[in-house]
C-alpha cells in the first residue's frame, strides 16, 4: 500500500467495507472542529488548529481516534464501553459510531489547543 499524503488518498485506501463508515467518521470529526485544517501526518489522517488537535485511522477491525492523552482522562467515564489505551479509543466496524461523543471530545482538544496558543501569545 502506496504512503498516502492527502485525506483523500488515505480514504480511496480504506477497504470498500469499512469506506462508507470511515467517510461518516472523517466527516463527524471535521465538522467537530471547522476551523482546523485536514492534513497527514504519521500516516494518518489528522485536524491541526495550533497544533494537532486529533489523529484518526482505519484498521482492519476498527476505527480508532487518536484525542491525546488529556481527552482520554477528560472523557474516562463516558468510555467504558470502549478499548483504549493510552492515546487511543476504538470503535469497533459494524457498531454504531457515537456522535455525540466523538463531537465532544474533538471540541475538548480544539479549546484546549486555542488556550494553549493564548498562553503563548502571553509569555
Amino acid at each position: 500500500m502506496k504512503k498516502p499524503t492527502t485525506v483523500k488518498e488515505y480514504i480511496r485506501q480504506v477497504p470498500l467495507e469499512h469506506r462508507k463508515d470511515f467517510i461518516e467518521f472523517h466527516e463527524l470529526i471535521c465538522a467537530a472542529a471547522p476551523d482546523a485544517v485536514s492534513c497527514i501526518s504519521y500516516g494518518m489522517p489528522a485536524l491541526k488548529l495550533y497544533g494537532i488537535v486529533v489523529y484518526y485511522a482505519n484498521w482492519e477491525k476498527h476505527m480508532a481516534i487518536y484525542p491525546m492523552s488529556s481527552a482520554l482522562k477528560a472523557f474516562a467515564s463516558s468510555l467504558n464501553s470502549y478499548v483504549t489505551s493510552k492515546s487511543t479509543i476504538q470503535f469497533p466496524h459494524g457498531k454504531r459510531i457515537p456522535k455525540k461523543l466523538i463531537r465532544d471530545i474533538v471540541a475538548f482538544r480544539v479549546e484546549e489547543n486555542i488556550l494553549k496558543q493564548q498562553l503563548k501569545k502571553k509569555r
